[in-house]
């Protein structure tokens, strides 16, 4: 099979570069090198689109694999006609495989398998010929034996036969299959009408399958397991009957006929609805299950490129009742410079020694910023800390962040490798504090999955989630880049190529023999080949190296074309970075593109990379993007009013619309219908996690602290 030209007409490619990029991906190439360092070879193709191809070349190759196997087993049987083998080839799904190998499949015990081996097999195929001469009662007798005492039992077994028949039957499945798509509801009962749960909306309800959403989809299946619910597929009974009375009964077929009828029902009633009824609840929850996946991790990508709060000092708040709320002081490069653990909650009669205490570290260490945490007694943190910053005159902001996962972290190997002398809870605040200077470098330590941007998470299949979601943190990880001397083992582990071991060699490395002076020095770290030397390289930056194209994205296979580049438009290395070498694209513009590349040795695409790196050397794509947004007083959920206008970040975008913080310690949801007065697909085409957003509140419920807010007629910065 032409996996190649099938991939390049399903994602709309030229067949050449899909079948450069499959090239590449089984020399072992990595997908960020590839999207990056091999533009000319792929057409451009970027990470996600790769990934894409990826998925999609293992599953047609595993279609394949599939399709040898259930060829060669048909064939074993000596039931392999030309016209099978046809079917076969032409077969562009596992399901449509499966239904055409479903009749030459072992089976286990059956009630039909049972009825052919006391020999009734070919009393079914008399009734299936349906001559209009032929006595069913009579025909039977001929069949009685021990095991078969009577004639209602004789055409009981033959009935169960061609029920067998006729459910194994590709077309029909695939004609069924198609019928359900178009007709079929997904229901649910509440298992309890009388027992309360979040599920209640699901206690009578049904929608078509070709129109439900993936969020109801996974709420109902939850709702199922966790028995609120007993979830049916419910279909067009009598006309999937009809439809197999066309195929299989004939008109004027005699008494042999309704035979055939009853079989047709048994098939459907028995065999085929359940069948059908399975796969298309599995289809469903894979659907569900995959948009579900990519949602979480588009909302993951959003929020490991948020923009980094560079050069201050932080001051990390971890909020708690009874243990405290945890303090720590980091400078701009994330080192631990204080602690504390100070008790801000009324109850406690201490608020003024921690008003004091948090005012100290702020003068004694210049804090500039402050990140608290979300969780417990996140509320009432965020209000002490509010009147600290007015106390003090201002000068100070804060940022509520979202502490999901850092518990885990502060629990972890990891952390206690990293602060031996802190306990788990002093970790925490660490963590809270550089997630606001770098998102990305602490964020990567945490399991991508305890982030808490997605939905339905710990439902969906792990495996692919987890391949998805490393996905992104390696696509991430390599677009921004790492600083070779500064990268903890963790977010090393991240960069294409390199491996955890090798990660936490280079650290060793960088230990025991102080900083890289240059690129070509990874080559002496254990474990690091030439060829994973070649995916690294690029991702691995050096700003203070000899070597100017050491602390760019320019990988060192391209050092000779960047060279000649500067050399060709009058520039050296030492111009890289600098105001004078702004003067770069007027010159490539008036050398001429074809000739440059003719001179260079590299295409086109590579050049305009090299060009960009030239003139802003390690530049960070996170800096384009909006600065988060800082606060230094808070709203209480009293405050709010119906119609008020405030400015909120968004903090989880999920199928039916997209939270966020307004500033009162409980985001507010804009529902799907709120976020656009133009027609959506989905939120994620309006907003992304990270994005700050003008909303209006619509309604506000203190009792149970929901807040319904709009985005629509509000004017958007």
């Amino acid at each position: 099979m032409n996996h190649i030209k099938t991939i390049a007409q399903e994602l709309g490619l030229n067949e050449k570069a899909v079948e450069a990029a499959v090239n590449l991906i089984d020399e072992g190439n990595t997908i960020p090198f590839i999207a990056r360092y091999r533009k000319e070879a792929t057409g451009s193709m970027d990470d996600q689109v790769l990934r894409k191809l990826g998925e999609r070349l293992d599953y047609l190759r595993g279609l394949e694999k599939r399709r040898d196997e259930v060829k060669r087993s048909i064939e074993e049987q000596g039931a392999l006609t030309e016209e099978l083998a046809q079917k076969l080839e032409a077969a562009e799904t596992l399901a449509r495989l499966e239904d055409l190998y479903r009749p030459y499949r072992p089976k286990r015990k059956t009630r039909a398998s049972v009825a052919r081996a006391r020999g009734l097999a070919s009393l079914a195929e008399l009734l299936l010929a349906q001559n209009s001469g032929t006595d069913p009662e009579k025909a039977a007798a001929e069949y009685l034996s021990e095991e078969v005492p009577d004639t209602a039992a004789a055409l009981a077994g033959a009935r169960d036969i061609l029920a067998e028949q006729f459910s194994d039957d590709a077309a029909l499945r695939q004609e069924l299959r198609e019928l359900y798509q178009r007709t079929a509801l997904l229901a649910s009962k509440a298992a309890d009408a009388e027992k309360e749960s979040v599920y209640e909306q699901y206690y009578d309800y049904a929608e078509p399958v070709s129109k439900v959403a993936g969020h109801r989809i996974l709420a109902v299946d939850r709702g199922e397991r966790e028995g609120f619910l007993k979830v049916s597929i419910q279909a067009e009974a009598e006309q999937a009957a009809a439809l197999l009375r066309r195929r299989f009964v004939r008109a004027g077929g005699g008494p042999s006929a309704a035979q055939v009828t009853l079989a047709a029902q048994d098939a459907y009633d028995r065999l085929l609805h359940p069948s059908l009824e399975r796969e298309l609840r599995s289809e469903l929850t894979a659907r569900a299950a995959e948009g579900a996946i990519a949602v979480f991790g588009e909302n993951l990508r959003q929020l490991l490129l948020q923009p980094p709060i560079r050069g201050k000092v932080a001051l990390g708040m971890d909020p708690g009742y009874r243990m405290g709320c945890k303090l720590a002081v980091v400078d701009p490069t994330g080192k631990v410079l204080a602690t504390d653990v100070v008790y801000p909650i009324p109850a406690f009669k201490k608020v003024e020694q921690a008003k004091a205490a948090v005012k100290h570290l702020i003068q004694k260490y210049g804090v500039q910023i402050i990140a608290i945490g979300n969780g417990t007694a996140g509320a009432e943190t965020e209000q002490f800390a509010a009147q600290v910053i007015s106390e003090i005159g201002g000068g100070v902001q804060y940022m509520v962040v979202s502490e999901a996962g850092a518990s885990v972290y502060s629990a972890s190997p990891l952390a206690a490798a990293e602060f031996p002398r802190f306990d788990v809870n002093l970790r925490s605040a660490v963590s809270i504090a550089r997630r606001l200077q770098d998102p990305l470098a602490e964020l990567v330590k945490i399991d991508p999955k305890a982030v808490g941007v997605g939905q339905y998470q710990h439902d969906m299949p792990q495996k692919r989630l987890n391949e998805t979601l490393d996905g992104v943190v390696e696509d991430c990880v390599n677009q921004v880049g790492v600083d070779l001397n500064t990268a903890s083992a963790p977010l090393l582990e991240r960069v294409a190529g390199v491996s955890a071991a090798v990660a936490k060699n280079i650290v060793a490395r960088r230990e025991a023999e102080g900083p890289f002076e240059s690129r070509p020095q990874l080559k002496k770290v254990k474990g690091l080949g030439p060829k994973a030397y070649q995916q690294c390289a690029g991702f691995l930056r050096l700003p203070d190296a000899a070597e100017p194209l050491d602390g760019t994205a320019v990988h060192p296979e391209s050092y000779p074309a960047a060279r000649r580049l500067l050399e060709l438009c009058g520039f050296t290395e030492q111009d890289i970075g600098t105001e004078t070498i702004q003067e770069l694209p007027r010159r490539m513009k008036a050398i001429g593109m074809e000739k440059l590349c003719q001179e260079t040795g590299a295409g086109a695409p590579t050049l305009r990379d090299i060009r960009a790196e030239l003139l802003r050397p390690g530049r960070d794509v996170r800096d384009s993007l909006p600065a988060p947004l800082l606060r230094s007083k808070v709203l209480e959920l009293a405050d709010l009013t119906e119609g008020m206008e405030l400015t909120g970040t968004v903090r989880n975008v999920i199928d039916f619309g997209a939270f966020v913080d307004i500033g009162v310690h409980q985001d507010g949801l804009v529902h799907v219908s709120q976020l656009s007065d133009k027609f959506i697909r989905h939120p994620g085409d309006v907003v992304k996690v990270g994005d700050v957003v003008k909303v209006k509140v619509l309604s506000v419920d203190v009792k149970k602290r929901r807040i319904g807010l709009t985005m629509r007629g509000v004017k958007q910065n």
